[in-house]
């Protein structure tokens, strides 16, 4: 419920009271439908309290999509995430605790935006600053380098190495056919003037249904992309990695039992299992890794102006 009302204030003070009520009318029927959700999921998995060494994350990856075209061994199950948005999952996380056993590797800006790089981790490697202006977000291939070089650097920390893909933009061959940006939650409801390609799918009536499924192509496509990128971390990682996503993604799903429009991106505070159902891949490592704590290192700052910048780019603002 912060999370909501955090958003209100922020549409007030953008756009007025009315907006806000506005708004807020509309997503009374989506609160009902999380409400029936909530009672028939299962329990949220908080990631810090489950046993693994390193723990990847792929942005906006629904368990379907994982499922149909994961090639790489291991033990498969899902999760329930803590939240629908990488804000929500990254705040019910880790906030309020201190993981001084643990370097984040880090393509998301939710995590300078929310402050999760002072003083949370043992240290926080943001990778902003490697941003790859052409694709507007940060390769894959970048965080594979960054991963290895800090399990180098901290061998005795656990691991989360934050992938954005498969989070659009879409970066493939099909996918960069695809004029794209990411998704700008407001109270769970998209503005009908954005351009994201969440928000063009949802205005488009005859065309739609074809343009959707050249959108889940470039998603799978994506998808595809992180995980080759994950196959060649993965030797260079020892002890038990688990595969996961912060949250899913909506590709023209309806809320329920109270019909909804089709819906699409990953909408604040909606819990739909294409949402909130996430992968939890567990492979296991044949060397134990000696994990210890010691105090953090100073955070490697990104300016307010350029964590704007990539929310925006991803479609965040």
């Amino acid at each position: 419920m912060i999370y909501k009302l955090r958003r209100a204030v922020d549409i007030y003070r953008e756009q007025g009271a009315s907006v806000v009520v506005s708004k807020a009318l509309r997503y009374l029927p989506i609160e009902v439908d999380n409400i029936f959700y909530r009672l028939r999921q299962d329990s949220p998995t908080k990631v810090m309290e489950e046993n693994w060494d390193t723990l990847i994350i792929l942005d906006a990856c629904r368990y379907d999509l994982f499922e149909e075209i994961n090639y790489l061994d291991g033990d498969l199950e899902h999760r329930t995430s803590l939240g629908s948005t990488s804000e929500e999952f990254l705040e019910r996380n880790f906030t309020g605790e201190e993981y001084y056993d643990t370097v984040y590797v880090n393509a998301n800006p939710y995590i300078p935006y929310l402050d999760l790089d002072q003083g949370r981790f043992h240290a926080v490697i943001n990778l902003l600053q490697e941003w790859d202006d052409e694709l507007q977000t940060v390769h894959p291939q970048t965080v594979v380098d960054a991963a290895r070089e800090a399990h180098r650097e901290y061998p005795n920390k656990r691991l989360i190495i934050h992938f954005m893909q498969p989070h659009v933009p879409f970066i493939g061959e099909l996918g960069q056919d695809i004029q794209t940006k990411g998704w700008g939650p407001d109270l769970g409801d998209s503005s009908l003037t954005g351009d994201t390609i969440w928000q063009r799918l949802r205005l488009q009536d005859i065309t739609r249904d074809k343009e959707i499924t050249r959108v889940w192509e470039a998603y799978e496509e994506n998808l595809g992309i992180a995980l080759k990128h994950v196959e060649e971390l993965l030797p260079d990682l020892d002890g038990d990695t688990v595969i996961t996503a912060d949250h899913g993604n909506l590709v023209g799903e309806r809320l329920g039992p109270i019909p909804t429009e089709r819906k699409f991106g990953h909408p604040l505070g909606v819990y739909h299992p294409a949402l909130v159902k996430v992968p939890w891949f567990r492979i296991p490592g044949e060397n134990d890794r000696e994990v210890s704590s010691s105090p953090p290192q100073k955070a490697q700052t990104s300016s307010n102006e350029i964590v704007d910048q990539r929310l925006e780019a991803l479609g965040y603002k």
